[in-house]
């Protein structure tokens, strides 16, 4: 009962700090509240048992990544005076665009879920894997095996991000 309590509280927490997230027009506070949410969501994988996982979260999001975006953010010299202005109604229309298709997505994913884990095998499988190879293992073993080329373009990705972050900040210089 005080794990489901606490699942909530910290769900809550997460779902507050990332509404903080995009709202908040200063885009430091906007990282700091980011760094609520990673706290919230390691302390949500704790209590689902993952350790691994909860603690990769805070070394490598909390602390890591958001280093690496405030040094962006204070590089690239973001303040106050970037205002720009939503008041149009095309940015309404595609904010509410925007909305529909989220939701669309949502229902769809929390309607598919229960097919999906029958489909797959569900969640003896994924207790199987866990038991044979532990948390990391049953998360490493695909994501190096079944999943290694999306791995490896992400890592493009972030080094595409970092690189062009880069040249955007030594071009005002």
């Amino acid at each position: 009962m005080l794990s489901q309590i606490l699942f909530y509280f910290f769900a809550g927490v997460a779902i507050v700090s990332a509404l903080m997230t995009v709202t908040r027009r200063n885009p430091v506070a906007s990282a700091l509240w980011l760094v609520g949410t990673f706290f919230a969501l390691a302390a949500i994988y704790t209590l689902l048992g993952a350790f691994f996982i909860g603690i990769i979260q805070i070394l490598v999001y909390a602390g890591a990544i958001m280093v690496l975006f405030l040094f962006v953010i204070m590089l690239l010299n973001l303040g106050n005076d970037f205002e720009p202005d939503f008041r149009g109604t095309v940015w309404k229309v595609m904010a509410a665009g925007s909305a529909l298709v989220l939701l669309a997505l949502l229902v769809r994913v929390v309607g598919g879920t229960e097919s999906l884990l029958v489909a797959t095998g569900g969640v003896d499988l994924v207790a199987a894997q866990v038991a044979e190879y532990g948390v990391v293992g049953a998360i490493g073993v695909p994501m190096f095996l079944d999943y290694v080329v999306p791995l490896q373009v992400t890592g493009l990705l972030l080094l595409v991000a970092v690189v062009g972050a880069v040249v955007l900040a030594k071009r005002d210089v």
